[in-house]
């Protein structure tokens, strides 16, 4: 009896021994499983869900303000052009905008005259456009040839910007936090692609709302400067005398130095040229004609008289 006792003492204590191991090894492994499961879905879930991404574009379109892009375009002729650039330059640095270009360039009318020309492009504060629009036009006394202004509204589009790159910095931070948590080389090459990735379209992102945000905050205006080289002359149902006169004095005047151009190449080039060509040729053809006249000059016979 005493043997059996023991041998069946024995057999559950193998029995306890086996249970306690197994209890043992499960929460072991527990966490390992647990934390597998958290790897894939931190990897497969880099970009936060459809519901995150829906919370962010409404609370980003709650934030933005409207974005409107005002630009102008505007050609004056005015007396002088390149005053009118310096007073126009002093006038965008004035109210906190900058000269984006200044083009000069000659233009020649009619009358053979150059006068110059100026193309440029200044930006000033959205709020001040249609005050800068009236300083440029005070440059003229004439009317005003062309003007143009177009807005365009980029809100949507900057909201649209603003919740991708909400997005993209979350899946930054959790691709971060990943990778600082990676032992294996492989995973740490995988998770660092994928966030050199995410924060090149970041960066994309952000330069192109710093674009919309600084053209709507400096409006663009392109301005074209025309001399007005004949100040305006009167028009008699539209024939400018004046105009004719200049013309027709401008013509003489181009006469005039075309003959006495002519008179100075004649009496220094072509009269000496001439000169060394004809001279012998015309010595050598005195001198055949004298000798052809020589030669038919009829000879007179001498006849002897009778003694």
């Amino acid at each position: 009896m005493l043997k059996k006792a023991a041998f069946i003492l024995v057999i559950l204590s193998f029995i306890l021994a086996g249970c306690a191991a197994s209890r043992s090894s499960a929460p072991m492994e527990a966490p390992n499983v647990a934390t597998e499961r958290e790897g894939v879905k931190s990897l497969s879930g880099g970009l936060p869900s459809a519901e995150d991404s829906a919370y962010a574009a409404d609370q980003s379109a709650t934030t933005v303000d409207r974005l409107v892009i005002k630009n102008a375009t505007l050609s004056i002729v005015v007396d002088d052009p390149l005053k009118s650039k310096d007073n126009i330059t002093f006038m965008a640095e004035a109210m906190g905008g900058y000269v984006v270009s200044a083009d000069v360039y000659q233009q020649t009318l009619n009358n053979g005259a150059k006068v110059p020309q100026v193309a440029m492009t200044i930006r000033v504060p959205a709020e001040k456009l249609d005050e800068a629009l009236a300083t440029i036009k005070n440059e003229t006394t004439q009317p005003i040839l062309s003007e143009n202004e177009t807005s365009q509204d980029v809100t949507a589009d900057y909201t649209d910007l603003n919740s991708r790159l909400v997005n993209l910095q979350a899946a930054e931070a959790q691709l971060q936090k990943i990778m600082d948590s990676a032992v294996k080389t492989e995973d740490v090459l995988a998770v660092y692609s994928q966030l050199v990735s995410v924060r090149e379209q970041i960066e994309v992102i952000k330069g192109q709302m710093q674009y919309y945000e600084r053209s709507a905050a400096l409006s663009s205006i392109s301005i074209q400067l025309t001399a007005n080289a004949a100040m305006q002359p009167i028009t008699i149902a539209g024939w400018q005398p004046k105009g004719v006169a200049n013309e027709a004095l401008q013509s003489l005047i181009h006469a005039l130095q075309s003959l006495a151009s002519f008179g100075i190449r004649a009496g220094i080039l072509y009269i000496p040229v001439l000169l060394v060509i004809f001279v012998p040729l015309g010595l050598i053809a005195w001198g055949i004609y004298a000798l052809i006249k020589k030669a038919r000059r009829p000879k007179v016979a001498l006849t002897s008289s009778p003694e």
